[in-house]
């Protein structure tokens, strides 16, 4: 009889062992498909941009209307339900990991490096940085 219990016992340890290693073995799958998804829609946005870009300009140049301009905007809603997200806006200060300065003014009545222009908008998925913000930055003498 104790043989039977150790034998069961010894079973039974090694079920638990073996559903242990297969709920961490469906976690690390379901952890690999998000991440090959964000991965996946990172990339389709990433070739979009040039496509909001030209939106924008159209924009900036009055022809977006009637029929375009509903295109337009319903293309950024869906975009942003993606998880697409614009930054950079004049008077954010510099910061060279999401901006890329392509020019600088000196001025004194600044302390330190801020984005007074945006030259082209930066994006972002997530936690993943798709294009930097083009910004000319406004910085303090000594900064240069």
């Amino acid at each position: 009889m104790v043989a039977v219990a150790a034998a069961l016992g010894e079973r039974t340890r090694d079920l638990q062992r073996l559903k242990a290693e297969y709920d961490n073995y469906r976690g690390r799958v379901h952890r690999d498909r998000l991440a090959v998804r964000e991965i996946a829609v990172a990339n389709v946005l990433a070739r979009l941009l040039p496509v909001l870009d030209a939106v924008a300009e159209a924009g900036r140049n009055g022809e977006l209307t009637g029929g375009f301009l509903r295109v337009a905007r319903q293309l950024e809603d869906e975009l942003a339900a993606l998880g697409l997200a614009a930054f950079g806006a004049p008077g954010e200060p510099f910061d060279p990991r999401v901006h890329e300065a392509v020019a600088y003014r000196v001025s004194d009545g600044v302390e330190r490096p801020v984005c007074a222009e945006v030259v082209r908008p930066g994006y972002r998925v997530g936690g993943q940085l798709l294009r930097p913000a083009d910004v000319v930055v406004t910085g303090p003498p000594a900064a240069r």
